[in-house]
C-alpha cells in the first residue's frame, strides 16, 4: 500500500466515523507573524482546541503538509525530512480515549495491514506533585485491544528516556509508562511549563518495531520506544486534552475534553513496507529513482546526498506551488536555501546539468490529489524553480572561482569572514552555503570567520543606512509575537548561564528571528552536558513560574551603579535607559517604584522574591514569561576566541 492510498484510506475511514474532511492549511500562513511555516497538523486547529466552535462540527479530519526547517541539518538520515504530511483527526468535546485508541489500532491493523505484534505504545506515568494520576485508563484500553488481537500485552513503568536506555524492554511488553518529557502535551512542553489557562493532558504515542538489528546499542543504549535509536519509530500520537492549568498553577479537569491525533504519513507508509527508511516510501522513492537515473549512481552508495536532494526538491515544489518566490527575506530565503542546497548535493553526485525540470514532474505527480486551493500555482512553480537553478548555477561557477582566488590571496591561506560577506553581497552566495561548500572542498576558514562576517555585514548596513531592511534594535529580525518571545528568552538564558555556569558571563551578541534565537556570551570552555541541561531546565522553570516582565526608565548611572542592571556597551546609551526586570508579581507589589527609583533596590534584589533578571534593553518583551512556551537548547558551539554561542528554539 503506497502513501497516497494510505492518505485516502485514512480520510475515508474517518468519514465513516462521522468526521468532516477539512481542507489543509497552506504551508505559508498569511497574516501570521508568529511562524514562517505550518509546522504541524494541529497548528491550524489550535483556536478550536482552545474552545472556539468550528463551523464543520466536533469531528474533524485532514491530511496536513508541514515544514520544519529546524530539522534541515538532520536530513540525510533514514527518517528526518523538512517536509512531512500529518494525518489528523480531532474530537472537540465529543469522543475520548476509548474510541480514539480503538479506532487508530483498527486503522493500523485492518486498513493499513500492520502486524499488531510490531506495535508498541506509551502512556503517561502521572505526576504526584501536581495531582495528575497515572493514565491507567489508556493503558487498560490498550491492553484490551491488544488482547482482542491475540496479544497478551504486558505493561512496563520506564519513567525517563534515560532509564529506558539502561533498562531496555522485556519479552511480552507492549505498553510503557513514561514521564511528562515523553507523554504530556501542552503548548509549553512539560507539566512545569504548561501555560496558565491552557488545555493540556497526557498523550499516548504509537511506535512501530523495525527489529532489534536496527538498534545501535553502543550509541543509543538499549532499545525502547522513546530511544533515539532506529529500532522503534513513532508513527502516531494521541493527545488527550483533559486538564486546564489554573491561576494558582494547579490543574483541573475540563468539562469538555478534546482529542488531537496526528500520524506521520511517510512514517506509516514506511511501516507498511517494513522499512525504517522513509525515503523508500512512495512519496520519496520515485524521486530517488529519478536521481539514480540522472546521476548514473545508486542510492545505497549515495544515501545522504540523494535523501537531501529528494527532501529539498519536494519542499521547494510545495512552497513554489503555493506561490512563494525565492528571495533573500524570510520564507523566500528558506525556499532559496532548499533549492541551492539541493543543487550543491547534485553537483556532489556529478550532476553538472540542470536537473530540477526532470525531477519536479515526479514530485508533482505524487501531489496531484492535494487541493488546488493550496497548490494554486503548480505550473508556474516549475518555471520558478528552473529559473532559480539556472541563476544559481551561474552564481555558483563565479562564486567558486572567487572563493579560490580569495584563499590564494590570503597570507594564511584561509577564507575569512570578510570574504564570506563579499561572496554573499557581491556574488549572491548565502553565508551558510559558503560555509558548507568551504568545508566540502576542504577550504580552511579563519578562526573568527563568524564574527568577521557579522562585523562586515554591520558596516555595510551602517553605510547604506538600511537598518529597517535588516536587523531591528536588540538583534531582532522583526517585532512579531514569536520574535518577542525569543527576545525575552535571551534574558532568561543569560541569567541561567550566570547562575549555573559563571556569574561573570555577559552577552557578546544576539540574533533573533521568528524561528530561533542565537545568543553569544563570553566563556572560556565548552559547556558540559550537565551545564547545558541546567541552563535549559532553569529557563523553563522560570517560564513555568509565569514571572512578570516590567520595564521602567532610569538615569543611566543609577541603573548601572545602584540597580546593578546588567548591560553591555553602556557608552552607547543616552542619559536615560530602559531597565527590564523579570520577577515574581510579589516583588513588584512589595518594592514600590517612585520617581523612577525603586525603594531599597539592593535589599529588594536579595529578597526571597528577587528578580531573576535586571537588564538594560530596548525591548520588546512579553508581559509575563508564561507566554513564551517550552524552551529547548538545540546547539552550543564556539563563536570566536573566548566566546561561545547558544542556539535555542521555542516549542
Amino acid at each position: 500500500m503506497n502513501a497516497n492510498e494510505i492518505r485516502q484510506k485514512f480520510l475515508d475511514f474517518q468519514v465513516k466515523r462521522g468526521h468532516k474532511v477539512i481542507a489543509p492549511a497552506p504551508l505559508v500562513l498569511e497574516n501570521d507573524p508568529t511562524t514562517l511555516f505550518t509546522g504541524s497538523g494541529m497548528q491550524p486547529l489550535l483556536p478550536y482546541l482552545l474552545g472556539k466552535p468550528h463551523k464543520d462540527g466536533t469531528r474533524l479530519t485532514d491530511s496536513q503538509p508541514s515544514l520544519r526547517l529546524q530539522d534541515i541539518e538532520d536530513v540525510g538520515d533514514p527518517r528526518h525530512t523538512t517536509v512531512f504530511e500529518m494525518l489528523g483527526n480531532w474530537s472537540l468535546g465529543d469522543y475520548f480515549k476509548e474510541e480514539q485508541i480503538r479506532s487508530f489500532f483498527e486503522f493500523l491493523t485492518k486498513e493499513v495491514g500492520l502486524n499488531p505484534e510490531k506495535i508498541y505504545v506509551t502512556c503517561f506515568i502521572g505526576d504526584e506533585k501536581y495531582g495528575i494520576p497515572k493514565d491507567e485508563e489508556a493503558a487498560r484500553i490498550w491492553q484490551e485491544v491488544f488482547k482482542e488481537a491475540g496479544i497478551d500485552a504486558k505493561i512496563a513503568e520506564i519513567g525517563s528516556a534515560e532509564n529506558g536506555d539502561k533498562r531496555g524492554i522485556k519479552p511480552g511488553e507492549h505498553i510503557f509508562f513514561y514521564d511528562d518529557h515523553e507523554n504530556w502535551w501542552s503548548r509549553g512542553g512539560g507539566i512545569e511549563t504548561t501555560p496558565i489557562g491552557d488545555p493540556c493532558g497526557p498523550d499516548s504515542e504509537v511506535f512501530y518495531d523495525f527489529g532489534d538489528d536496527k538498534q545501535d546499542v553502543e550509541k543509543y543504549g538499549l532499545a525502547h520506544p522513546a530511544s533515539d535509536g532506529a529500532r522503534f519509530m513513532e508513527i502516531g500520537n494521541q493527545v488527550f486534552m483533559q486538564y486546564r492549568r489554573k491561576e494558582d498553577g494547579t490543574f483541573e479537569e475540563l468539562e469538555k475534553k478534546n482529542v488531537d491525533f496526528g500520524g506521520g504519513l511517510e512514517r506509516i507508509a514506511a511501516a507498511a513496507i517494513d522499512s525504517f527508511d522513509v525515503f523508500k516510501g512512495s512519496l520519496l522513492k520515485p524521486i530517488i529513482d529519478k536521481l539514480e537515473e540522472i546521476s548514473g549512481k545508486d542510492y545505497e552508495s549515495n544515501t545522504s546526498d540523494m535523501r537531501i536532494i529528494a527532501d529539498h526538491i519536494r519542499g521547494a515544489y510545495l512552497l513554489s506551488a503555493q506561490g512563494l518566490k525565492p528571495s533573500n527575506k524570510q520564507q523566500g530565503y528558506a525556499l532559496r536555501r532548499l533549492i541551492r542546497r539541493a543543487i550543491l548535493k547534485a553537483l556532489d553526485l556529478g550532476i553538472a546539468q540542470n536537473f530540477i525540470s526532470e525531477v519536479i514532474p515526479v514530485v508533482a505527480k505524487n501531489y496531484e490529489s492535494l487541493s488546488d486551493e493550496i497548490l494554486t500555482t503548480r505550473e508556474e512553480a516549475i518555471v520558478t524553480l528552473e529559473k532559480e537553478e539556472k541563476v544559481f548555477r551561474e552564481t555558483l561557477s563565479k562564486g567558486l572561482r572567487e572563493m579560490h582566488k580569495m584563499v590564494a590571496k590570503d597570507a594564511d591561506g584561509v577564507l575569512t569572514g570578510t570574504d564570506l560577506f563579499k561572496l554573499q553581497d557581491t556574488y549572491g552566495f548565502p553565508f551558510e552555503i559558503s560555509v558548507e561548500e568551504a568545508f566540502h572542498q576542504n577550504i580552511p576558514l579563519s578562526k573568527d570567520y563568524q564574527k568577521e562576517f557579522e562585523e562586515a555585514l554591520k558596516e555595510q548596513r551602517e553605510r547604506s543606512q538600511t537598518a529597517s531592511k535588516g536587523m531591528f534594535k536588540g538583534g531582532l529580525e522583526d517585532h512579531g509575537e514569536t520574535t518577542t518571545k525569543y527576545h525575552t528568552a535571551t534574558h532568561l538564558t543569560l541569567a541561567a548561564l550566570q547562575k549555573h555556569v559563571d556569574e561573570n558571563i555577559g552577552q557578546r551578541g544576539s540574533n533573533i528571528t521568528a524561528d530561533r534565537m542565537r545568543f553569544d556570551f563570553n566563556c572560556d570552555h565548552k559547556l558540559t552536558d550537565e551545564e547545558k541541561k541546567a541552563v535549559e531546565d532553569q529557563v523553563n522553570e522560570w517560564i513555568s513560574k509565569d514571572l512578570k516582565v516590567v520595564f521602567d526608565e532610569y538615569d543611566k548611572e543609577y541603573a548601572k551603579n545602584v540597580l546593578k542592571a546588567h548591560g553591555q556597551f553602556w557608552e552607547k546609551y543616552g542619559d536615560i535607559v530602559k531597565v527590564y526586570t523579570i520577577a515574581p508579581a510579589k516583588y513588584f507589589e512589595e518594592h514600590k517604584y517612585e520617581g523612577g527609583k525603586a525603594e531599597n533596590p539592593l535589599e529588594a534584589r536579595s529578597s526571597e522574591d528577587a528578580p531573576v533578571s535586571v537588564e538594560i534593553c530596548g525591548g520588546p518583551h512579553v508581559e509575563h514569561t508564561g507566554l513564551i512556551g517550552h524552551f529547548k537548547l538545540v546547539k552550543e558551539e564556539a563563536s570566536s576566541a573566548g566566546v561561545r554561542r547558544i542556539k535555542g528554539v521555542i516549542e
